[in-house]
C-alpha cells in the first residue's frame, strides 16, 4: 500500500483510536493487500466523544454500552440501573477508551 494513502487514511481517522495504535495500524496498512483497501476506507468508527456525552446523559441506562456493541454490559447496566449509579459514574472515564478499543477491533477484523 502507498505510505501517501496510509498516512492521510490516519490523519481522518486518528480521533477514532488510541495514540499508541497508531503506529501499529500504519505498518499494518502499509503491509496490506491493496484490493482490502476498498473495504477499509469504507468502515464506520464510532466517535468516541459521543459516547461519553450518551455516557452522560443516559449511561445508567446502558445506552452507551449498547451503541458500542457491549450488550452484556448494557444489560447490565439496564437491570442495575447503572450499577446503582457507581457503574454509571466509572464509565464516564472508561467509555472513551472502550470506543476506541471497539474500533481497533474492527479494524484489525479487516487487516487479518
Amino acid at each position: 500500500m502507498e505510505a501517501q494513502k496510509v498516512d492521510m487514511f490516519i490523519m481522518a481517522n486518528v480521533k477514532y483510536f488510541e495514540s499508541h495504535q497508531i503506529a501499529q495500524i500504519r505498518e499494518k496498512l502499509i503491509q496490506m493487500d491493496d484490493s482490502k483497501w476498498g473495504l477499509v476506507q469504507t468502515l464506520q468508527f464510532k466517535e468516541p466523544t459521543t459516547s461519553l456525552i450518551i455516557s452522560l446523559l443516559a449511561g445508567s441506562l446502558g445506552i452507551d454500552r449498547f451503541m458500542i456493541g457491549d450488550t452484556g454490559l448494557g444489560i447490565g447496566k439496564l437491570i442495575t440501573c447503572g450499577g446503582f449509579g457507581i457503574w454509571a459514574i466509572i464509565d464516564w472515564f472508561l467509555i472513551m477508551g472502550a470506543t476506541r478499543e471497539k474500533n481497533m477491533a474492527k479494524l484489525q477484523q479487516v487487516l487479518y
